[in-house]
Formats: C-alpha cells, sequence, structure tokens
C-alpha cells in the first residue's frame, strides 16, 4: 500500500516524534482535485484549519486556486506564501481582525447580517477591493459526530432562513455553507436539496457560492463523476462560480508520525509507552474519537502481542488505543502512524510542556529532510 512507502525511507536518523509528509502522496492527491477542476470549472481552496503546512505551499498552489482561512494569522501565512485567493470566515471578528484581514483577505465571509452591516463600510474603505459574502446554515444535519455538525441543534454557525435578510444581498457577491465531514458526494447531494428548497431563489443574484469542504475527494471509492455532474448542474441552473474548500482530500493519507517506545509496563496487560501523546499531538484521537492506523499493526487479539500505547503526559486519559504486533514490543522500537497530515499538526499542543513533533518532508526517492525542529523557547514563548 502507499501508506507503505515511508517503510523504505532511512528512519534511522529521525528523531521522535517526527510528522513526515510524503511529496508524491500530496501531488497525488492534488492532481485527483485538478481532474475536478478540470471537468468543472469549478475553483478549490486548501482549508488552512486542515493542513497549514505552508513548505508545501508553493507546489499546492499549481494546481488549486487559493486559500480559506479561519483567522487572520491563518489570512496572513496565506498571503505571503500561497499568493492566490485568499477567503476568510470566522463565527464573529472584532475590529481588530477586520483590519488585519484587510490586509490580506479577498473575500470576507460573514456569520452574520450584523457583522456584515457592522463591517461593511469599514471594509470598502480599506484601500483594497475585498468581496463580502454570508455563511448560511441550511439546518440539514448529515455530520455523524455532533462536536463536527455545523448543523446541529442550536449551532452557532451560518445565517438560517428565518434570519436571511434580502435587503443585504446587494453587499455580497457568495454564500458559504458547510455540513460534511470527511463524507462522499451523496451527502452533498442532499445538502444541496436542502439549500436550494430554502435559498435557491437568491443564488441568480451571486457571483458564486461555496459548497463548503468535508469533501473527501481524494479517498478510494469517492464517487467523482457524481460531484462532477452535482457541480456542473448546479453551475448551469444559477450560472454563478462555485467553490470547494476541502481540506483534509488535499492531504489524506500523505502524512506519518513516528514514535518511539519508552517504556513497557504491565497493569492488567502490556502497556507501551511512547514519546507522543494523544492529548498533546494527535488530540482528535480523543476529541473525535478515532483509532488512527499503526503500519505492521493489528486490531487488540487480532496478532501475537497486544499493547495498549500510551502517551508520556499526565493526563490519566492519554491513551492512543489497543493494538496488536506480531512481534513483542521493546524499548526503542518506532511505530509509524499513519494519516497524520491533516489536522493531527495543526491542533498539537505543548501540554505539560511536552516537545512538539519535528516535522519533515520525504521526496519520491525516499529521502527525509526535517524542516522544523521544535524546542524549549516554543514552549516559553506561549507563555507569560
Amino acid at each position: 500500500m502507499e501508506r507503505n512507502n515511508i517503510l523504505s525511507a532511512d528512519l534511522s536518523r529521525v528523531e521522535t516524534p517526527c510528522f513526515i509528509v510524503d511529496k508524491t502522496l500530496i501531488e497525488k492527491n492534488l492532481r485527483k482535485l485538478k481532474e475536478v477542476k478540470d471537468a468543472t470549472g469549478c475553483k478549490i481552496l486548501l482549508a488552512q484549519k486542515a493542513f497549514s503546512m505552508y513548505s508545501f505551499y508553493p507546489l499546492i498552489s499549481s494546481y488549486l486556486d487559493g486559500t480559506c482561512s479561519s483567522s487572520p494569522h491563518e489570512a496572513e501565512l496565506a498571503f505571503e506564501y500561497f499568493g492566490k485567493e485568499v477567503h476568510a470566515f470566522a463565527a464573529g471578528y472584532s475590529v481588530a481582525d477586520i483590519d488585519e484581514l484587510c490586509k490580506f483577505a479577498d473575500h470576507i465571509v460573514f456569520n452574520s447580517f450584523a457583522q456584515l452591516e457592522r463591517f461593511k463600510d469599514r471594509i470598502k474603505n480599506c484601500g483594497r477591493k475585498i468581496d463580502l459574502a454570508v455563511r448560511i446554515n441550511p439546518e440539514h444535519s448529515e455530520g455523524a459526530v455532533e462536536i463536527y455538525d455545523p448543523c446541529q441543534k442550536n449551532s452557532r454557525l451560518g445565517i438560517t432562513l428565518s434570519n436571511f435578510r434580502e435587503e443585504f444581498l446587494p453587499e455580497i457577491k457568495g454564500i458559504h455553507f458547510h455540513t460534511l465531514c470527511e463524507q462522499n458526494a451523496e451527502p452533498l447531494v442532499r445538502t444541496l436539496e436542502a439549500v436550494e428548497e430554502k435559498f435557491g431563489r437568491y443564488f441568480s443574484r451571486l457571483d458564486y457560492v461555496n459548497f463548503g469542504g468535508g469533501h473527501h475527494i481524494t479517498k478510494d471509492g469517492y464517487n467523482s463523476d457524481l460531484l462532477i455532474s452535482t457541480i456542473n448542474r448546479f453551475k448551469e441552473k444559477y450560472g454563478v462560480q462555485v467553490y470547494l474548500e476541502p481540506g483534509e482530500a488535499v492531504a489524506l493519507n500523505a502524512g506519518y508520525l513516528i514514535a518511539e517506545v519508552l517504556d513497557i509496563i504491565k497493569n492488567g496487560m502490556d502497556i507501551a509507552i511512547l514519546d507522543t501523546s494523544a492529548c498533546a499531538h494527535m488530540p482528535d484521537v480523543i476529541e473525535m474519537p478515532y483509532r488512527p492506523f499503526i503500519i505492521n499493526s493489528g486490531e487488540a487479539g487480532e496478532k501475537k502481542f497486544t499493547y495498549r500505547l500510551g502517551g508520556m503526559s499526565c493526563l490519566a486519559g492519554d491513551t492512543i488505543g489497543d493494538y496488536s504486533f506480531d512481534k513483542e514490543l521493546s524499548v526503542g522500537d518506532r511505530l509509524i502512524f499513519t494519516d497524520m497530515a491533516h489536522y493531527s499538526m495543526v491542533k498539537t499542543n505543548t501540554f505539560n510542556g511536552l516537545k512538539l513533533p519535528s516535522i519533515g518532508i520525504m521526496d519520491e526517492n525516499k529521502n527525509i529532510e526535517i524542516l522544523r525542529r521544535f524546542g524549549y523557547n516554543d514552549f516559553k514563548n506561549r507563555l507569560s
């Protein structure tokens, strides 16, 4: 399997923990996204909230049309390194946020008409051309996990139909919606039915509609034909540009986290303590929750030797999961967690003062270059 590419690399000199991203797999994903662009004329943005490894921005920008940012810092990063359209959305903006975004963003999306009304003149007078848009809430849920469902009951995200103010349409160029989380095209089709029923009468007065993120376009088995036909139908019906803003699809299955076994203890079962941490280095393991795959591992009991893998923090629940292996684990063994490029890297933290994982790139010849190492000052500079 392609996720085993890392086994051909020399990991002996890689200090752990370390994120390594496979350039060839990133580019494979980008080619799939470009196929959708070429077949529909849609525009695709990188969702930086999922993948902000700016060392890859020159490569990604050669395939995609820009970025979407969730903060002024992400917008500045995109402006500095990506060089194409910069879209911004947040649930709320301060005056300082707007003033910063006016330096970097090309599109600012508002979560309410009250915020649009408050800031529209400030943006118009900032000296740069910036298009305004709003996010709608179609009140249609597709998310399986409530914490990731932007259309859950009483959601703070997006303008519902009852709160939509038609008089503001001349002020905006686009509408944005988002319901998906790592899903296929069928949930998008169902979402669009709800979106068109509630808001479709406004679309022909816009320049674009943004279908949001969560599209698992680069996952094996994704129904690209359905996505393409859906986009083309929508564009033809309403005469608008369509945007997609995937994050995980750009980096899906392209990254690894290399960790080392520090100790083996027994307490009802064998427990391996690693030099990484679920809560500090891959928090979605706890938040989502999910069980990351480890190369050459199996489910508990599937292979001969089963271990509970624990992080090195003091959090009692810092547990990655139960895994089995063909051979007994020993101190110094390396474990390779897969699909660790999106969300893991951007959500790391320094709880307990733990060192952040280094970041490296693996090229097409399996050579690894470490781009960033972290130390004490990265911990200290977040505090006072």
